[in-house]
C-alpha cells in the first residue's frame, strides 16, 4: 500500500506530513516508557523483520497480491508507540533506498501504515485481551484479529486522504468499495502472518512480547521442602497437626542469657527471578529475516499489489510521477548492474535488512538512553 509520488496534491500531502511528524514527535515520547535495555535492540530487530517480511508477496485474487504492512505486529511485540517508530523506519528506508513509495508521500504513508494500523490494531488488541481469559492463546488471537481489521482500516484511510486530496478524477465510492474488499484478504494474510509470529515468540519467551506483559505472566512462588533447613529469618511453616498444643516450654517468660532469637514477625525479602538474555531471540530473529529477504523474497508474487492494481483499475495513476530516487542502486529491490535476478534481489535484500536493522536500532538506543539520563537526573 505505499503511495507513490502524485497520487495526493500537495497541500494534502504537506498536511499528512505534519500529522505524519506530530505522531512521530509524539511517539519518540512514549517509547522511553516502552523501551528497556532488552527492548531497545530487539525493536530495531522487529523494524529489520517487518521489512524483510514486505518483500515477500503473496496473492490474493487473480492479478493481484498483498503484503504485510506490519502495524499490528510492531505494536504488539515491541508497544504501540515503539510500533509506530518501527514502521516508520521501515518506510523511510524503502522510499529512500529502494523508490519504494513517493519521498513527497512520505508523509502519507507514515500516516496510513504506520499510525493507522498501529493504533487501530492496538487498540482492538488490548480489548480483546482485557475480556478474555489470560491465557498465551488469547494473545495470539488477538493479535490475529487486531492484524486482520487493521489493513482495511488502513484502506479506509487511503480513501479519505484520497477524497481530501486525489489528483485524479475518480468515483470515490468505486474507490472505496474496491480498496476495502481487496484489502479485506490481504488482511487474512496479515493476520496469519502476525498470529504465527507473535505466538512463536510467546511460547519461548513471553515476557520479550509488550502485548503479553500482564497476560502470560504469573508470580514467582517458592515452596519450601520439608527436608531443607528453613532459610535464616524466614518464617517457619507448621508441619505439625494444628491441633496439637504447644508445650509450656514455649510459653515460659524466662529471661534468658543466650544468643537473641530471630523475630518470628520478620517479613521475608521477596525472590526475584533471574533476568533472560535476550540474545539468542535476536540472533533467531535476524536469521529469519535475512532468510526472508535474501532467498525467499526471489519466490514472491511478481503481480501487483491492492493498492496498485485498483489505481490501474480505477484510473488513479492517471498522474503518477517518477520516483526521485528511481535511479537508485537499490531501486525497484534490485542490485544495479547485477544481472542474476536471484543474487540481485536477495542482496539487496540483505542490505535493505542491514540498512533498516542500523538506523532502527540506533534511533531505539538513542531514545533508551535518554530515557535513562532523564531518570538519574530525578534521583
Amino acid at each position: 500500500m505505499h503511495v507513490p509520488d502524485g497520487f495526493i496534491d500537495a497541500p494534502v500531502s504537506v498536511a499528512t506530513g505534519v500529522v505524519a511528524a506530530g505522531a512521530v514527535a509524539v511517539s519518540l515520547r512514549g517509547a522511553r516508557r516502552e523501551l528497556d535495555e532488552r527492548t531497545a535492540p530487539l525493536a530495531g530487530l522487529v523494524a529489520a523483520f517487518i521489512f524483510a517480511v514486505q518483500m515477500l508477496n503473496f496473492p490474493v485474487a487473480a492479478g493481484t497480491s498483498g503484503h504485510l504492512l506490519g502495524g499490528a505486529l510492531a505494536a504488539i511485540l515491541v508497544g504501540p508507540y515503539t510500533g509506530v517508530l518501527c514502521v516508520s523506519v521501515v518506510l523511510l528506508m524503502q522510499g529512500v533506498l529502494f523508490a519504494d513509495g513517493g519521498l513527497t508521500a512520505l508523509g502519507v504513508n507514515i500516516t496510513d501504515m504506520a499510525v493507522v494500523t498501529t493504533v487501530v490494531a492496538y487498540a482492538i488488541f488490548r480489548t480483546i485481551v482485557k475480556l478474555a481469559p489470560h491465557r498465551r492463546r488469547t494473545v495470539t488471537v488477538a493479535s490475529f484479529v487486531a492484524a486482520l481489521i487493521s489493513v482495511p482500516a488502513a484502506a479506509i484511510a487511503f480513501t479519505a486522504i484520497y477524497a481530501l486530496g486525489g489528483t485524479a478524477d475518480v468515483s470515490i465510492g468505486k474507490v472505496f468499495t474496491a480498496m476495502v474488499g481487496v484489502h479485506v484478504l490481504i488482511g487474512i494474510g496479515e493476520a496469519a502472518i502476525t498470529a504465527l509470529t507473535v505466538g512463536a515468540v510467546v511460547a519461548v519467551r513471553p515476557d520479550l512480547v509488550y502485548g503479553a506483559r500482564g497476560v502470560t505472566a504469573r508470580p514467582l512462588e517458592i515452596r519450601d521442602s520439608p527436608l531443607a533447613p528453613a532459610a535464616p529469618g524466614a518464617v517457619a511453616r507448621a508441619e505439625a497437626p494444628a491441633a496439637e498444643p504447644a508445650t509450656a516450654e514455649f510459653t515460659t517468660a524466662e529471661p534468658t542469657t543466650s544468643e537473641p532469637t530471630v523475630a518470628t514477625s520478620r517479613t521475608p525479602e521477596p525472590v526475584t527471578a533471574p533476568r533472560r538474555s535476550a540474545r539468542h531471540v535476536w540472533w533467531a530473529g535476524l536469521a529469519a529475516a535475512l532468510l526472508c529477504a535474501g532467498v525467499v523474497s526471489f519466490y514472491a508474487s511478481a503481480s501487483p499489489d491492492g493498492l496498485e492494481k485498483v489505481a490501474h483499475d480505477k484510473g488513479i495513476d492517471q498522474k503518477a510521477e517518477d520516483h526521485a530516487a528511481k535511479d537508485s542502486p537499490l531501486a525497484d529491490y534490485g542490485v544495479k548492474d547485477i544481472s542474476d535476478a536471484r543474487i540481485s534481489g536477495g542482496l539487496a535484500g540483505v542490505i535493505g535488512v542491514g540498512a533498516t536493522l542500523a538506523v532502527g536500532s540506533g534511533v531505539f538506543i538513542v531514545v533508551r538512553r535518554r530515557r535513562a539520563t532523564a531518570e538519574s537526573g530525578r534521583v
